[in-house]
């Protein structure tokens, strides 16, 4: 008998990350690599798992996140561990915590205060020292990190209401020069949200030139997801190509009533993309987004459930009718007393969130906003759904086309090195659930909650969370993107 596995799991239904079927067998575990995947009835583990049939996966890779200070101020990271994320991809939608080589200015300027609304954890003059903090105070997930361009607009312009100049455009890029070679794996940008909207697509495209030497990506929250979404890819693309990298379309919809059914249109012209430069796209499984609340947006709603209020925080999770109902207020004059604030906004079309969500080169992303108090259930409930609601019920792919939309396919567009596979050698980072009571237990009424059917996560060849609690353990790491053709 040869030496005993550091952990051992028995008896599972292996669906290994590939989309390929799923076969019966045992994973070894030694340190925080897998070292054997195969019948081992005759080997032992000094910790052993006994899956009796249940499922073996990579641990799932949260494609979009906001997890930049969670990682930090929540490090058990329950709301995505509890799901089987091991991996978060954070920094997106242009918003990051680092850099900040100023004092931020007070009150901390929208989106940013989705991180942190009194602006202490900005206090990273380098990305090189938030890195060095998450090393020195490991969170319980893996994270690949990007740099944001709203955060390096706030950090260098005086007025944000104004295309940057081209000696802004320069301390900019020597941030994102500065970030790449501490380890961020990309630049994501937000050119919906108010401090980005006065950016032109050539002050984006020089904001981002250092990303080529690194092999870096370009991650976008798009200037427009509704009226003129045609528009906003068409500037994606432009952007990819004159950097040279890929790009990567976050959370894909067509917004608002007008636009039901243009996600054909979308993917038609993306696909059509796809075949002369690298193009990557991530959705969540909802109807309803979250983001700030503002009257516009909240004008192009169906329903509007506020998450969280600086001012009047007594009403979070309440809906917007409701609450200027017994404010005897309209709901724009409502929205104006509980501002700042943040709002759940239904806008989506079912059938358009399927055929994007269903798409095979489509990845899973939460874009949970982990620091409001009444916050979206994709925070808690992203992946589960997808497996659950739209996989068993629904039937809309098989449990390993599921899979590997949050694994493989995931660690692939983010050169995420020996990630998002079951294979011997690779990183023993891993999901174990019963795929037959899989499923979200989050609802927009009670969005705090753990999945349904997740039985342990492993990260790093340490179990983080078992028996629906976390461990305590923190094995998580820092990410970097492996060099891809014509990076360095």
């Amino acid at each position: 008998m040869n030496e005993p596995y550091d952990l051992l799991i028995r008896n599972a239904s292996i669906v290994d990350g590939t989309g390929a079927p799923r076969f019966a067998g045992d994973i070894g575990i030694r340190g925080d690599r897998i070292a054997r995947i195969g019948d081992l009835s005759g080997e032992r583990g000094h910790a052993e798992i006994d899956l009796a049939g249940r499922i073996a996966a990579p641990g799932f890779i949260d494609a979009h996140t906001h997890d930049d200070r969670l990682m930090l101020s929540n490090p058990d990271m329950a709301p995505k561990v509890s799901q089987g994320i091991t991996t978060v991809v954070a920094g997106n939608c242009g918003i990051s915590l680092a850099p900040m080589p100023r004092p931020i200015p007070q009150p901390v300027t929208p989106p940013l205060n989705l991180l942190d609304e009194k602006g202490d954890w900005f206090a990273f003059p380098t990305f090189a020292s938030y890195i060095a903090e998450l090393r020195a105070k490991p969170a319980a997930t893996n994270c690949a990190l990007l740099v944001g361009h709203t955060t390096l607009r706030v950090a260098t312009l005086d007025d944000l209401g104004q295309p940057a100049t081209a000696e802004q455009i320069a301390r900019m890029r020597a941030l994102v020069q500065e970030a790449m070679e501490a380890g961020a794996v990309g630049v994501s940008t937000g050119l919906f949200y108010e401090p980005s909207v006065a950016a032109p697509c050539e002050e984006v495209i020089e904001t981002c030139r250092p990303l080529k030497e690194f092999g870096g990506v370009y991650c976008t929250h798009m200037r427009d997801e509704a009226d003129h979404v045609v528009d906003s890819l068409e500037e994606t693309f432009r952007v990819g190509r004159e950097v040279g990298v890929p790009v990567v379309i976050s959370h894909l919809k067509v917004v608002g009533p007008a636009n039901k059914g243009r996600s054909a249109e979308a993917l038609a012209l993306i696909e059509k993309n796809m075949a002369n430069q690298p193009i990557c796209v991530d959705c969540y499984p909802y109807t309803a987004g979250s983001t700030i609340l503002s009257a516009d947006r909240a004008a192009s709603s169906s329903r509007v459930i506020v998450s969280w209020s600086k001012t009047l925080p007594e009403y979070a999770g309440q809906d917007l009718d409701v609450i200027a109902h017994k404010l005897g207020c309209t709901e724009e004059e409502a929205i104006r007393r509980l501002s700042p604030a943040g709002g759940i906004y239904f806008r989506l079309d079912e059938a358009d969130v399927q055929r994007i969500l269903k798409h095979d080169k489509v990845m899973i992303g939460s874009d949970g906003l982990p620091h409001d108090a009444s916050p979206h259930p994709r925070l808690w409930g992203s992946f589960p759904r997808v497996l659950g609601h739209y996989g068993r019920l629904l039937g809309l792919f098989p449990l390993e086309m599921a899979v590997y939309k949050m694994t493989g396919l995931t660690a692939k567009n983010f050169g995420l090195k020996d990630r998002g596979v079951l294979k011997e050698g690779a990183y023993a980072d891993l999901a174990l659930f019963d795929a037959e009571t899989v499923d979200e237990a989050a609802t927009y009424e009670k969005p705090i909650a753990p999945a349904h059917g997740i039985e342990a996560v492993i990260v790093n060849g340490t179990v983080v969370w078992q028996d629906g609690r976390p461990t305590g353990s923190r094995p998580g790491r820092v990410l970097a993107r492996e060099a891809q053709e014509g990076g360095r």
